[in-house]
């Protein structure tokens, strides 16, 4: 599954709202050992474990996108729409927080 999420950030506050909400999310669902590699400040690789099954991924930080790309097991290939309306709009809640000024 990969998909793009726009935004109209500079890049280092686009990357900051992500770094943000990577650290939320990992807190957030701790159940499910989340775990996010950042090798820069714009590129990182995600791993974690959902109804026994390990999914993993990446996340890309650019200009004028946000680039999520997971690798979904077939079983959750079902469920895969609904992900990416959820990544969508809460990937959206941290671009609008970021263009608020709340993320420093």
């Amino acid at each position: 599954m990969r998909h793009a999420i726009a935004h109209d950030l500079s890049l280092a506050l686009a990357q900051k709202a992500t770094h943000a909400a990577c650290d939320h999310y990992r807190a957030r669902f701790a159940r499910f050992e989340p775990e996010i590699a950042w090798s820069d400040d714009a590129r990182a690789t995600v791993r974690f474990r959902a109804k026994g099954l390990t999914i993993a991924g990446r996340i890309d930080v650019g200009p004028a996108q946000v680039v999520v790309d997971v690798d979904v097991p077939f079983l959750l290939r079902p469920f895969q729409g609904k992900a990416v309306e959820i990544v969508e709009r809460e990937f959206q809640r941290w671009i609008a927080k970021a263009r608020a000024g709340e993320i420093a």
